[in-house]
């Protein structure tokens, strides 16, 4: 069984969930990246194709996962059947999803918020219900793109212009900006998805 090393802020994998994994090659945390990386390439490839707009629902967001993971994960596109140190209870994700989706299309028909500030609060939220067993945060980040591009009509966030899944001051970053946005406080997140 792998052994992985977890960078900051990452959520660990328990080894139930690691008994999911196809690809029994896999021995750390950077090769798991890399497949990861390729199979949400294909996924990316998907979404090109197809530009979808009805995504604030379960189905979609769960295919989503699929379509990111599915090469690499059993469970890819499955609700994650744990409790973490992140997110609420799991027997209720169902439920905490569906009323980010109603609280984003509301926010979206009363147009109070700026659409940067929608998308912003929309991905804390679904990182903060942290949906799955792994992939949480590429998922998130990219759902919020896909709300942003094909919904509000805006472009992307630039995510602090690196990559996020990789250890270092860009994460760190990250991760203080969410932790913020616990607080109600979002400009810090504003700002740096905009960097």
């Amino acid at each position: 069984m792998p052994n992985f090393d977890y960078p900051e802020g990452t959520t660990p994998i328990d080894p139930d969930e690691v008994e999911g994994l196809l690809l029994t090659q896999i021995t750390t945390h950077e090769e798991l990246d890399r497949w990861e990386q390729d199979n949400i390439l294909k996924a990316l490839t998907w979404l090109d194709r197809t530009k979808p707009t009805d995504i604030l629902n379960e189905q979609f967001v769960k295919e989503l996962h699929r379509h990111m993971f599915a090469n690499v994960w059993k469970w890819a596109g499955h609700f994650r059947r744990s409790d973490k140190n992140i997110g609420g209870p799991w027997h209720q994700i169902s439920t905490s999803l569906k009323n980010l989706c109603d609280d984003s299309r509301l926010w979206i028909e009363l147009l109070e918020l700026s659409p940067d500030e929608i998308a912003v609060r929309f991905h804390h939220r679904l990182v903060s219900i942290h949906l799955f067993s792994n992939g949480n945060g590429r998922h998130a980040r990219l759902m919020t793109d896909l709300l942003l591009e094909n919904i509000l009509k805006c472009p992307r966030f630039t995510w602090g212009s690196e990559d996020l899944s990789r250890a270092g001051n860009t994460r760190k970053r990250y991760i203080v900006a969410l932790h913020a946005a616990d607080e109600q406080n979002y400009e810090p997140l504003q700002k740096f998805v905009r960097t």
